[in-house]
This record gives structure tokens, sequence and C-alpha cells, in this order.
């Protein structure tokens, strides 16, 4: 069984890759990327495949019979690009699509959300057989933050008290990997979401104690959480984002506590103090 793999020389595609290497012969993998040439590294046959020329995505995916797509990375563009996908898919006979969406993305009032239900409701729409991985928050988005939070003295966020179900991409890999090996899973949807929820407090906490120094966490009103993030030198309409991501995560979008995750993976996300610890090996 051959899997093609969206986004595959992106963050969370990498890992994929890697971990789907140890349980497939390479020879079945295919990345399906923008860019064959950032690809060289992967070990796996690539594939030119670039969601802006639909025309072209029909061919890449003929011998292809499961295809897990990545959710794109062009907010504003995902439900296009993703139909351009799904529709090819059709075509040339993918046999089922397993797509990382969004935790509870039916109800969240993450602005990312309605991307991920149009793509979900393209996929019943297409008659291919399919599985969904609401993928949560990742912890690295907050990890890459701690390089910062050193040098200024505090974490900032605007999420209040919300608890933040979130694990590492590595723990989602595991789970897209886990799925891939077994037709089992076809009609399935999973909120994957890591065992352990946390605050900014703690995250804060955890950054103090393993460091040596007093990292506070200091709560913003998200106007004013984007405004630094502007200060910083984001753009302004990622700012924003960013800014009302937190903010949903004040309102609990980011929790889960369905162990659904490390269900399929065999085994516990990673802990919060080992994701910090990682974050700051990095620096």
């Amino acid at each position: 069984m051959k899997i093609g793999v969206t986004g595959a020389t992106g963050q969370l595609g990498r890992i994929v890759i890697d971990k789907l290497k140890k349980v497939k012969s390479p020879a079945d993998i295919k990345a399906l990327v923008r860019s064959p040439q950032k690809a060289t590294d992967l070990g796996v046959e690539a594939r030119e495949f670039d969601y802006n020329r639909p025309e072209t995505l029909a061919e890449p995916l003929k011998d292809i019979e499961t295809l897990l797509l990545i959710s794109g990375s062009e907010i504003g563009q995902r439900v296009r690009h993703h139909a351009n996908v799904i529709d090819a898919a059709k075509k040339s006979g993918v046999k089922w699509i397993v797509y990382t969406s969004l935790l509870h993305a039916d109800k969240s009032s993450l602005s990312l959300a309605g991307e991920h239900v149009e793509t979900e409701a393209a996929l019943r729409a297409s008659g291919i057989p399919f599985t969904l991985l609401r993928n949560g928050w990742y912890t690295e988005n907050y990890t890459g933050s701690v390089k910062g939070s050193i040098e200024g003295g505090a974490f900032i966020g605007s999420a209040g008290n919300g608890k933040i179900s979130s694990a590492v991409r590595a723990d989602f890999a595991e789970a897209a990997v886990a799925v891939l090996q077994d037709g089992n899973h076809q009609g399935m949807i999973y909120e994957l979401a890591g065992d352990e929820a946390y605050t900014l407090t703690e995250l804060a906490a955890e950054i103090s104690r393993q460091t040596g120094k007093a990292i506070p966490y200091r709560n913003l009103p998200m106007t004013e959480y984007a405004t630094m993030l502007k200060g910083f030198g984001l753009p302004g309409p990622m700012a924003d984002e960013i800014a009302g991501w937190d903010a949903s995560a004040s309102e609990g979008d980011l929790f889960d506590d369905s162990r659904q995750l490390s269900k399929l993976t065999g085994k516990p996300t990673t802990s919060l103090k080992e994701a910090v610890k990682i974050a700051l090996a990095g620096l």
C-alpha cells in the first residue's frame, strides 16, 4: 500500500515521514511537496504537488491508495487548497484520506476552525472514505516563546487561566502513523490532545524552575497582547490571530481530557516538563 503525505517538508510532515520509514518500506512512501528540491533529505520519493495548480495534482496521486492530508499552512487559502487536493484524489482513485483537522473543530471558537469545518464537509461530500485527526495545539506553539520570555523576564499572553491540553508535534505524528497502518480507523473522528493540561501560569513556573530565573506569566488584554506582538516584528494580521487564539484558549477551546492521542500511540504524551527541557536545550 502506497502512502502519500502532503506538506512533507513542513514541521509535522518531516516527523511523519521519519516515523513512517520505521514501519514501512521507504519505497511505499511518497512525499507530496511544492518544492521537491527541498525534500532530498527525506529518504523517500518526492513528487511536485502545488495546491495552486489543481490541474497538476491528479498525476502525482495516481498510484497512492492512502493519503495523509496535512492541513495547509496558508491561513485563508486552506479551503481552496484542500478542495483541490480532494478533487484530485477522487480523480486518481485514492481509497482513503486521513486529514489533520482542529481539536473540536465543529464547536471551537478559534478563528482557524472554519477552514477545517469546510474541509471536513468537502471530505464527506467527496465519497472517499476518510478519517479526521482533530489535532490540538502544538506545545511548540508556546515553547517557541521560551527564549523571548527569558530575555524579557516574563511569559506574556492572553490565555488567562484557560487549560491547554497541548502535545508536541512528534506525539501527533505518531498518532498519524498509527492510524495510517490500520484501515479500521476509516470513518473515525479523533479528538487529539495531550494527557496533561496546563495554564500559561504553570508553563511560566516550569520555565522558572528549569532556568532558576523568576519568569512570571503576565496576562494581557487581547488587544494589548496583539500590539506587543506587532512591536516584536510580527505582521499585524498574524499578531491579531495569535492574540485571538490565546483568547480562545481562555475559553477552554484548547482543552480536552479524553486522552485519545495517547490511546492511539499506546504511550503517554510528552510532558510539559520534557517539552520545556527540549526547548531550553535548543537555545
